[in-house]
Order: C-alpha cells, then structure tokens, then sequence
C-alpha cells in the first residue's frame, strides 16, 4: 500500500531534528573545511554531525576535537566497509528523525539548512536530493569536471529534474532521507558506486517519493585528476546495467546516450575520408556550445576549453563502461558480483 506522508508530517516537522551523515577515509582536510562550513549555518536549530571514519588510517580525530565546542558531533571508527555500510552505521546511530548524507568533499553555503528545513516543512518529502556546483575558489579542472557532470548540455538531467518531482534520483554527496525510510528500506547496499540509485528504486517501491531541492546545492569539490575521473564514470556506466537488472522498471533509452554519442562521433570521424563533412560539423557545434557555455558560466575560457575535454572522458568512459556491463551481465550468465567484484564491497 502506498505511504502518504503528508497527513502525519506536521507534527513530525515541528521537532524535526538532522543528523548530517558523512562517512570519511583518510580526509581530515576536507572534514575540517566542511565542519567549518557547518559552523557558518544560518540555521537557528539545533543539529547533529555524525562522522563515520571508514577504516581510516589518516584520521579526523583532531580536526574534530577543534569544533566539539561549536558542533553536536558523534564520532565513530570502524573497519573499511565502503560509503554505503558507513552511511548505513551513521544513521543506525544518530539520533535525528532526518538525515542529511554528505560527501567529506563537500561545502555548504551558510543557508544550506534553512533551505532544506523550509522545504521540507512546506511540502514533506521521505527522501531529497540537492545540486552540485563549483565553488570560485575551485581548480579549473575541478570547475570543468563538475560542468561535465552537472550541465544539462552533457548528462546532467538524465536522473532528473525539477519537473520530475517524484522521480529524482538523488546523489549521497547530498541526499536527504527520513529515519522511517531508512527503517524500512534498511539503507544503502553494497554495491559502489550506484548504491544511491538502488536506495532511491527501493524508497519508490515502498510509495515514498523523492525530489530535487534545488536551492539546497553543496559545492561539491571532487579532488580527482583526468586518470581518475576516467575510471569513476567508467565505473557509473558499469553499474547502470546492474541497476536495470535489478530494477526494470527505472530502465532508460538515455542510459544509451553517451555509448551512441561516441559511435556517432568516430563514425563522423571515419566518413570524413569519403568527404562527408557534416555529421562531423553537428559534433564541432555541439563541442562549440560547451566551450561558450561553460566560459560564460565559469567566468574563465581555460574552463570553457577543459570542460569539452571532460566532456568527452566523460562519455567515451561512462559509454564504454555501460555497453561491456550491457553485454555480460545480460548474456554472460554470470551474477553482476562475478563479474565486477571490485564494484562490491563484502557483507561485514
């Protein structure tokens, strides 16, 4: 039976009480500048910051001894389990009715909280997710990558929108959900990346809904390099497939956009030599729309030219990764854990 939240929601909104989950390996430096950033709230409630060291050997310990006078922290230490068993640890110990899940590489403007209250308070919601976006103080390849990853001109709107109200699909880095939903969905999965996903199908299924905050963005600062960003979105297009299997329902044809996208792309390539220009021009235009997007959203033409670089890692990555999963986990005759232990984090 679908759950409507609605009627019971004002009561439970007016002693609402966060905990703002975030697990952490071996990143004092981000915990720290993050845990300022809390500090920084305009938020006039109280709130809780549980921190989950996963299997750490380059702990908060000290950075957070620094703010235990000026924040409500609950601090745990615990073997590596992966960010999804972690957030799962947090919540389980938390004391709040809500929970915020936060990436350690994340920022928060000063009115992150007052958003997500006064949302949450004039339209309930079990489960939320928030925007991503660069900080000014960001690298320039740092700032290009996150275009990459949030415009709309790339794969940006694929798991939704503001229209979409009941069908986004949020990302940990900023994610909200309710203590009830985590109850009944029992949290996160073992699989990683793409255990956000797999908790968002699983909250629907019960008849919870979910929605973009779209004013309640994190700064999200992904300390990665080229080499790196390659194998995270390689391992996002491998887990898609997966997903689909599991959950049929939520499949897409866009899923298949960046696979196509490269085809097309080394096709028009390829013609070129029979002397047929214009598929290849349609490309150059596309790439010539990033460049002067991103310039002018960034302020700066080196991000514009770096973001049709990450554009394209982003593609040729994510594609390849989505058409080999495709293939062998749909006719391999092998389990998705067989064939990609590495996207799987045993069981503690």
């Amino acid at each position: 039976m679908a759950i409507c939240p609605r009627r019971m929601a004002f009561l439970f909104l007016m002693e609402l009480y966060f905990s703002i989950i975030i697990p952490v390996f071996n990143r004092p430096i981000e915990v720290d500048e993050l845990l300022q950033s809390l500090v920084d709230q305009d938020f006039d409630k109280d709130f809780e910051v549980v921190i989950v060291e996963d299997g750490s050997t380059e702990t908060a310990a000290k950075v957070i001894e620094k703010y235990s006078e000026r924040l409500t922290i609950a601090y745990f230490q615990k073997e590596n389990t992966g960010p999804g068993d972690s957030r799962n640890y947090g919540m389980k110990h938390a004391k709040g009715d809500y929970f915020i899940i936060l990436d350690s590489d994340c920022l928060l403007p000063p009115h992150y909280l007052s958003e997500v209250n006064a949302e949450l308070y004039k339209d309930f919601v079990h489960c939320f997710g928030g925007p991503d976006t660069a900080h000014k103080s960001f690298t320039v390849t740092q700032k290009a990558i996150n275009y990459a990853m949030t415009s709309t001109l790339t794969t940006g709107g694929i798991r939704g929108n503001k229209t979409a109200i009941d069908k986004f699909q949020p990302r940990s880095f900023n994610m909200g959900l309710s203590k009830e939903a985590f109850e009944k969905t029992h949290g996160f999965g073992n699989i990683h990346p793409g255990e956000d996903p797999d908790l968002t199908f699983r909250v629907w299924r019960l008849g919870y809904g979910s929605r973009l905050l779209e004013n309640a963005y994190v700064f999200h600062k992904r300390r990665i390099d080229w080499n790196k960003f390659y194998r995270q979105v390689s391992k996002f297009g491998m887990v898609r497939p997966i997903l689909n299997k599991w959950h049929p329902s939520t499949a897409k044809l866009t899923y298949w956009f960046p696979t196509f996208f490269v085809m097309g792309l080394l096709f028009s390539v390829a013609i070129t030599i029979k002397g047929f220009y214009e598929p290849l021009a349609l490309y150059l235009l596309y790439f010539s729309l990033i460049f002067v997007h991103s310039s002018l959203k960034n302020g700066s033409l080196i991000v514009g030219f770096l973001s049709i670089y990450a554009t394209l890692i982003q593609f040729v990555g994510y594609g390849w990764g989505f058409a080999k999963s495709t293939i062998l986990v749909n006719f391999s005759g092998k389990q998705p854990e067989e064939l990609f232990p590495k996207l799987f984090f045993k069981n503690p």
